[in-house]
């Protein structure tokens, strides 16, 4: 369908590839079998753009504990098969034990289509995160530790990183810290290792909800943004509604225009969508009926921003 309707690249969650059509099954880390999912998505008119999450990456070596030098080497060697493969891009997150929180995934929006939403009242009346408290400082520690010994990989293969936003981008929540929640956060990552392969995912729901304006941002980052995920929510960081994509606050076409401007040519996709009627059972925001919308929606965009170009 994604191939029907005119999408050229695949982003891909080695746990739902085309390996095993589309059945959750163990993470792809070896080359035969990234191999294999990436021929797939040939035979069908789709690249691989990017590989999201899944990768050999956890609390081991985000909170420094024992085992993370051996664990960012096996990071390196999944980014070396991607390399050898010319998979262009790995998108991965800094979230520490809580990771993309939601309190709710049946919220009406327009239609009474089901939507993710979060309340940070609610989420805090939770307990005591089993990790403890989790400073800041620390997590700033571990990722410039993470950087130094990964990007010169990504240099040498040709892979760009490109780090998501805390989602939401709170912090702490239960005493965990979060890091990557502004702006000036991400003009702190770019600086702790200069380097065109330490990118940006620009998820633009979660600035959004940081407060920032969506175009000015945009051009604020240029080159480094890797990785465009196309969304809106109502809102902010502590009580956020995803919407649908051209039903939010955000001046989308601004935004399509911000990136036409500082020459943004990679891949973006809708990311979260609403489930429309007879979805939503178990994938909420990721449903394909809501995700043909905002791409058609996306489309139409494009053509407007470079239709004098």
């Amino acid at each position: 369908m994604a191939s029907q309707i005119g999408v050229d690249q695949a982003v891909v969650h080695p746990h739902m590839s085309a390996v095993d059509n589309g059945r959750r099954g163990d993470t792809p880390w070896e080359y035969d079998e990234l191999l294999r999912m990436k021929t797939a998505f040939e035979h069908i008119g789709l690249d691989v753009g990017v590989i999201e999450g899944g990768t050999p990456l956890t609390d081991t070596t985000r909170l420094g504990l024992e085992g993370r030098d051996e664990e960012i080497e096996r990071f390196n060697d999944f980014v070396r098969k991607m390399g050898a493969l010319d998979i262009p891009i790995l998108c991965y997150s800094w979230m520490t034990h809580f990771w993309w929180l939601r309190t709710t995934e049946t919220h009406p929006v327009r239609g009474n289509a089901e939507t993710t939403a979060y309340d940070h009242d609610q989420m805090q009346r939770g307990p005591t995160a089993k990790v403890g408290e989790v400073s800041e400082e620390r997590l700033w520690e571990t990722l410039e530790y993470f950087l130094e010994r990964v990007v010169p990989v990504a240099e040498e293969v040709g892979v760009t990183l490109a780090l998501h936003p805390d989602d939401p981008p709170l912090s702490p929540i239960r005493g965990v810290g979060r890091i990557i929640t502004s702006v000036e956060a991400y003009d702190r990552v770019m600086n702790l290792y200069p380097s065109d392969h330490n990118g940006i995912n620009f998820c633009q729901g979660n600035f959004v909800a940081m407060g920032a304006d969506i175009p000015e941002t945009i051009r604020h980052f240029g080159d480094d943004i890797a990785f465009v995920h196309f969304r809106d929510i109502e809102g902010d960081a502590e009580h956020l509604v995803e919407t649908w994509q051209d039903d939010g606050p955000t001046d989308m076409h601004a935004a399509m225009e911000a990136y036409r401007d500082i020459g943004f040519d990679g891949p973006a996709r809708p990311d979260h969508v609403p489930s429309m009627t007879s979805e939503g059972d178990d994938t909420a925001g990721y449903e394909m009926k809501g995700r043909l919308f905002a791409i058609g929606y996306m489309q139409g965009l494009i053509e407007a921003t470079y239709r004098d170009d």
